[in-house]
């Protein structure tokens, strides 16, 4: 097993990079900027504080070294645009990881979170030689966020109930899988930006 890469360069515009310390205004503002954005579908934009955001960034480091979330600021141009990480929840077979995202609404519809997420994919496969899939789990209502999936050739595997948690959920997640051996979809380029 390999430490995941700190940073990952996409292309030309768009950056992946572990979270710093000295990040912190930056991402407040980004996600002071994106909240209405952000309420409808993330629970923790609701209630979202600056110690909040403290308490996540002096976290990163530790999570980081346990192997349990490895969480990326999203760069585009050099600044911070949103957040995506993949990550094994509690309780989770250690092959499996999960991939998680969001976006400043400014950013949106440019296929930066389809771009993320392929790079993130790959990186989960790349880094731990354990993980036989990585999935997307989203409420079905978020259609931006399923698309995402839908165009990297993830497997759709219905939808299960699940909490509600932020003011938009329905009541269920739709899941996501793509496993290694389906790993060509995203090296071969059949997958759409």
């Amino acid at each position: 097993m390999e430490t995941p890469q700190r940073v990952i360069r996409v292309d030309d515009e768009l950056t992946l990079r572990a979270y710093e310390p000295g990040d912190l205004d930056e991402l407040l503002q980004v996600i002071e900027e994106a909240r209405e954005h952000l309420v409808p579908w993330m629970p923790w934009a609701s209630d979202h504080t600056p110690e909040s955001t403290t308490d996540f960034l002096g976290s990163r480091a530790e999570k980081w070294a346990s192997g349990t979330d490895h969480t990326y600021a999203i760069v585009l141009d050099g600044a911070i645009v949103g957040s995506s990480g993949f990550f094994l929840r509690e309780g989770d077979p250690a092959e499996r990881r999960e991939i998680g995202y969001w976006l400043h609404p400014d950013a949106t519809g440019r296929g930066l979170v389809t771009r993320t997420a392929r790079a993130l994919t790959l990186e989960a496969f790349r880094s731990d030689p354990r993980v036989a899939y990585v999935e997307i789990v989203h409420d079905p209502a978020n259609t931006a966020s399923g698309a995402v999936p839908a165009r990297l050739g993830f497997t759709d595997l219905g939808t299960v109930p699940a909490e509600k948690l932020a003011p938009a959920d329905t009541g269920e997640d739709r899941h996501w899988r793509l496993t290694r051996d389906q790993l060509p979809i995203l090296t071969d380029g059949a997958a759409r930006s």
